[in-house]
């Protein structure tokens, strides 16, 4: 019982995962503990220039990270894993349960980024059973997904059971004879379920998802055909696709060249871990490709999501150093796009497809089934684990009404249901479920040097659209231009004569000065200039003459030249933040 008397509620924080598919994330948090439940990683859309990464708000992290006890990890994918090394950075995880293909995975990312020392990393075995804090203990259930060593978790609390599904389907006939130990839920189920978070991702699909090993016979069927060169790609931790593939490679009697650095170390982590079994001299080195003959050559990469720097991607451009398409060449595409990725993907193939080779590519090919469960599958989860209250999780925003509209249907009433967005605060307790506020649940954006602000992209997606103006100019101490400007254009649509345009840039600038000096003449009796209000007015003046003239929102980057600057005198007047401000770039974008 809380302080006034009230039950105390278990609170159950998603910061990303919903209406979107990726940076899956979730608190749980019963009185002063919490624990996390995976943390991963977005995709970036097409206006976020230059970003890599994107990452949910961890505000609310920040701000009670001394409630922390520790996390759960349901497998290796990246949307689940991908953002642990970035949160260590600015807050310790203590311990960090996980199984063990995701853990190792997990360690590597950790070691080159440096913040191994800021957790500790068990692995678990299914049904293994784990303590966090005193409000938590997990059970580990085993699930089927398209990555190896994939989890479901019943999370024990003083409220009663919360199970979460972590990514699933039902897959009868799974590629490493894994089952989903259904068993194992049924016994939840009997004993009582308070609240099921369960995967939406494929709501809207009928029946079942097929078995990963359907695709078998399809591949089987276009190794057989190809005379040439074969080239496969999909996710490089697609566990069970990559097995089948190096199956049918045995089979076809052909070498394996791995090209891509995620590749590489999936496959020698699930190899190390008995994921994928293969002899070892079914690889070669990438140098001797040129050697192998054309028709005993596989060759696996990564770059199925036309990511830029993905292998696959080079060799489509024609930029990769080692590998070059050649007529006769095969390529299979066995994975579908993920959504914002489709132009990407289909770029690439225009590419191979100019370059002489045979793409095999689409749904109707049978080369690629999800690792999301459909509505059967979900229907089963329901009926297995018979909950109380529902939350559907990790989909876009109709799959979690359409997720909750098939548990009304199954039994659940209305009211113990409820169709959350990112960073809401579901409350539960033994007889109620309900929003009971919310907190910051926006997103961070990452690139090559960290994570950045949201300003930063703003003016990459204007320097896209509208181009950029860049105006220097030098004053003297009299408030008077010492040259003409300086004025580049770049990237901007409406031509206009240089000579012009510096013209009207020059006399723009004198009027203002003549204006400001004759003000400082006026109200201060030693006649100082205030250097950073008079920079201030005049990137004022001079965004609207390019608003004007060149009929653009474009980036101005404008530099002040102030003889405080030339003499290297850093009065009060002119303080370092202040001369860091004048050099930056200013938008004009209203």
């Amino acid at each position: 019982m809380s302080k006034n008397g009230q039950s105390d509620a278990l609170k159950i924080i998603p910061l990303g995962g919903l209406h979107e598919i990726g940076k899956n994330t979730c608190i749980f948090e019963y009185q002063d503990e919490m624990i996390l439940l995976d943390a991963g990683i977005g995709f970036p859309t097409d206006g976020m220039h230059g970003v890599n990464v994107v990452l949910p708000d961890i505000t609310y992290l920040l701000e009670n990270r001394h409630k922390i006890k520790g996390m759960i990890v349901t497998h290796g994918h990246e949307d689940h894993i991908g953002g642990i090394a970035y949160h260590l950075k600015q807050f310790d995880i203590p311990v960090i349960y996980g199984p063990r293909l995701a853990m190792a995975l997990l360690r590597d990312k950790l070691n080159e980024a440096g913040v191994t020392e800021r957790t500790q990393l068990h692995s678990v075995s299914p049904r293994d059973k784990v303590r966090i804090g005193s409000a938590f203990e997990v059970e580990y259930i085993r699930n089927t997904h398209s990555i190896a060593d994939s989890f479901t978790v019943a999370i024990r609390t003083p409220l009663g059971v919360v199970i979460h599904t972590g990514d699933f389907k039902i897959d009868p006939t799974p590629v490493d004879g894994e089952f989903f130990d259904l068993q194992r839920l049924a016994e939840y189920g009997e004993q009582g379920v308070l609240c099921l978070l369960s995967d939406s991702t494929n709501a809207e699909v009928p029946g079942h998802t097929p078995s990963e090993r359907s695709v078998y016979p399809n591949l089987d069927r276009i190794f057989a055909q190809a005379q040439a060169r074969l080239f496969v790609t999909t996710f490089a931790s697609s566990v069970h696709r990559v097995n089948l593939i190096l199956q049918l490679a045995q089979k076809h009697q052909r070498k394996v060249v791995v090209v891509g650095r995620s590749m590489l170390n999936v496959i020698d982590h699930a190899r190390k871990l008995g994921y994928i079994k293969c002899p070892d001299n079914l690889f070669l080195p990438l140098k001797q490709l040129a050697s192998l003959p054309d028709e005993k050559a596989l060759i696996l990469t990564t770059g199925s999501q036309g990511e830029t720097l993905a292998a696959m991607t080079r060799i489509a451009k024609g930029e990769h150093r080692q590998i070059k398409i050649k007529l006769g060449d095969t390529v299979v595409f066995s994975a579908n796009p993920i959504p914002g990725n489709t132009l990407a993907v289909v770029d690439n193939i225009d590419r191979l497809m100019m370059q002489g080779a045979h793409v095999v590519y689409g749904r109707h090919q049978g080369i690629h089934v999800s690792g999301h469960g459909a509505q059967e599958d979900h229907k089963m989860m329901l009926a297995l684990t018979k909950p109380k209250f529902f939350v559907p999780v990790h989909g876009q925003y109709r799959m979690l009404v359409e997720h909750t509209k098939m548990a009304h249907r199954m039994g659940i009433p209305e009211d113990h249901t409820v169709v959350i967005n990112n960073g809401d605060i579901v409350s539960v307790t033994a007889d109620k479920i309900r929003i009971a506020g919310q907190v910051p649940s926006g997103i961070n954006l990452v690139d090559g040097s960290g994570i950045i602000h949201d300003q930063v992209v703003k003016e990459r997606q204007q320097l896209a659209e509208d181009g950029v103006v860049t105006i220097a100019a030098a004053v003297n101490a009299q408030v008077k231009l010492v040259a003409q400007p300086e004025v580049h254009v770049r990237g901007v649509g409406r031509p206009i004569e240089r000579t012009l345009l510096q013209q009207i840039v020059t006399r723009t600038i004198e009027r203002v000065l003549r204006e400001r000096a004759a003000a400082f003449k006026a109200t201060t009796s030693s006649g100082d200039v205030d250097w950073l209000g008079l920079k201030m007015e005049l990137e004022d003046h001079l965004g609207r003459l390019v608003r004007r003239e060149l009929r653009s929102r474009s980036l101005l980057v404008f530099l002040l030249q102030t003889p405080l600057e030339r003499n290297g005198d850093r009065t009060p007047q002119t303080p370092p933040s202040s001369r860091r401000r004048r050099r930056s770039t200013a938008s004009i974008a209203s």
